[in-house]
């Protein structure tokens, strides 16, 4: 075999490597995700009142009375993360997470800085991978798939 075939099929065979890195990966944006969200949400339940008042009088929530949309927003941000990092439903708690996060751009559009828009516009791209590529290897969505068989 000629040398420089053996080479390019080194390099291909090598190029196929960091593929095994793809559920840590998977993992740890997930865990990532989960602890911006998580503690978000643990924000809110620290001072209620706060929260109530900044979903009646800062943030514009569409569709939603406040209050109802304070639940919703805390309970969104303190359940999905957890199912998120249990890999449990994790495709639709990115999808919660990236609707969720949508929302609170919209609903607080005029007083992001050029520096909040960026870091949700990471998180939503860092969602939409979870959402779109993820195969969630190291998950409970794997593991009860692989028991209870493809539908």
């Amino acid at each position: 075999m000629k040398t420089w075939l053996r080479i390019v099929r080194h390099y291909y065979t090598a190029s196929h490597l960091p593929e095994h890195l793809a559920p840590a990966l998977d993992l740890g944006l997930r865990l990532f995700l989960a602890n911006v969200f998580f503690r978000s949400g643990l924000t809110k339940i620290q001072n209620w009142d706060s929260t109530l008042y900044l979903f009646s009088d800062v943030y514009q929530v569409p569709l939603l009375p406040s209050d109802v949309a304070a639940y919703l927003a805390t309970g969104a941000e303190l359940g999905l993360p957890v199912l998120l990092v249990f890999g449990l439903f994790g495709r639709f708690a990115a999808a919660g997470l990236f609707i969720f996060n949508a929302v609170a751009v919209y609903s607080y559009y005029a007083e992001l800085s050029e520096a909040g828009l960026n870091q949700h516009l990471y998180w939503g791209i860092l969602l939409a991978v979870l959402l779109i590529a993820s195969r969630g290897v190291w998950s409970a969505d794997a593991w009860l798939e692989k028991r209870l068989g493809r539908f």
